[in-house]
């Protein structure tokens, strides 16, 4: 039976898909123990049955062959993250990606309530946002100069609305490794973000929590679980990726400055 089971298996070592009749023949099996012999193998998922009556490898031999496990999303691991952050500090937290010059997010408060979805409607500005500034810091120079010709709505009196303005921010975020928002979107909301960094040190989301000020003891009492959970979030991402340690902000490449900037 073992030797039967192998032969009709390792057909699909030559080819994509069969026909019963095929496996039949090249397996050299009579065509009534390859019916019983393949279904078998499809009700375990180690064949799949296809829509013309062919059948190819199930999942279960894909699962099998595969080399490495495949690696999380951070659709999948960015919420426990967030849910993780939220358990350890006892504050609102958020994390974001680059969408079309504007941050996709999730978020959670602390209590009961879960942490909320990526989708169309959570979207917040790159200028006006911890998240965003953590995120366009260390992005590549394109990314940067798109979302700086554009108009920078003021949605506060704090919000950076010049260019020079934002690039000035953005060489303070990429010295010291972490963004602030102080009021520039909403003017009674403030927040301190960091980014998750690949092995070439761009950042693909950033991390942020909300904080009553912007100070010394605030970025204190933040910044070390806010660092940990980004590194932690990375390694879960790409575990096989070779990683450049967590003072990789201290030599970030330069942003490039517009005519226009004072500094």
């Amino acid at each position: 039976m073992t030797a039967k089971l192998a032969a009709i298996l390792t057909e699909f070592n030559r080819g994509s898909c069969y026909h019963l009749s095929d496996l039949a023949r090249h397996a050299e099996l009579p065509m009534s123990t390859a019916h019983r012999l393949v279904y078998e193998l499809t009700d375990r998922e180690w064949l799949t049955r296809e829509p013309d009556g062919t059948f190819r490898h199930g999942p279960a031999l894909e699962r099998l062959t595969y080399d490495v496990p495949p690696e999380p999303t951070l659709q999948e691991r960015g919420p426990h993250v967030v849910a993780d952050l939220v358990e350890v500090l006892h504050r609102t937290v958020r994390l974001g990606v680059l969408d079309e010059m504007e941050i996709s997010y999730i978020e959670k408060s602390p209590g009961y309530t879960p942490v909320t979805s990526f989708g169309p409607a959570a979207r917040l500005p790159v200028h006006a946002t911890a998240l965003g500034k953590a995120l366009l810091a260390f992005a590549p120079a394109e990314t940067v100069r798109l979302a700086t010709s554009g108009c920078l709505a003021a949605h506060t009196r704090r919000t950076l609305t010049r260019t020079d303005q934002l690039l000035q921010a953005l060489h303070t975020v990429r010295h010291n490794g972490f963004a602030t928002n102080h009021g520039e979107l909403t003017i009674n909301r403030r927040a301190i973000a960091v980014p998750v960094l690949d092995a070439n040190g761009l950042a693909y989301a950033a991390v942020e929590v909300e904080v009553e000020t912007i100070s010394p003891v605030a970025v204190e009492e933040v910044l070390p679980a806010l660092r940990l959970a980004a590194h932690a979030l990375n390694r879960e991402l790409h575990p096989h990726a070779h990683h450049r340690g967590a003072r990789q902000h201290e030599q970030p490449p330069p942003i490039e400055q517009s005519a226009s900037a004072t500094g």
